[in-house]
């Protein structure tokens, strides 16, 4: 026996424990519609949520003199509207985008030329 590792070559034609073959499904333009509706329905559902907390927040205000506590609370506040906010524009830019990718493989399926069938 040797005391050296083993070679690069000969790890990485080992096969690896419980691996699947996974297969991809194809990709169709049905599948990007749901997609882009699934997520538009969770930006729309993002923005009714940080319109909500906006108005939650304004509606009550920090009944603290601290100044500390007045900052830290800014900034919580703040952060929160911000992340709800970058969430539904995510969200929204996928929905968009999704969208554009189920019209480009409508349009690529129409343009492709079809097989001509034989004769009998």
């Amino acid at each position: 026996m040797s005391d050296l590792p083993q070679s690069v070559e000969s790890t990485t034609q080992a096969p690896l424990a419980g691996s699947t073959d996974v297969r991809a499904k194809p990709l169709t333009p049905q599948s990007c519609a749901l997609g882009s509706v699934i997520a538009g329905t969770m930006a729309f559902g993002m923005y009714r949520m940080s319109h909500a907390i906006a108005l939650s927040f304004a509606a009550h205000k920090i009944q603290s003199d601290n100044f500390i506590v007045q900052r830290i609370s800014a900034a919580v506040r703040t952060l929160v509207i911000g992340m709800t906010t970058l969430g539904m524009g995510v969200f929204g830019v996928a929905a968009i985008g999704l969208l554009a990718l189920s019209i480009q493989l409508i349009i690529q399926s129409n343009n492709q030329p079809t097989p001509k069938q034989p004769l009998l």
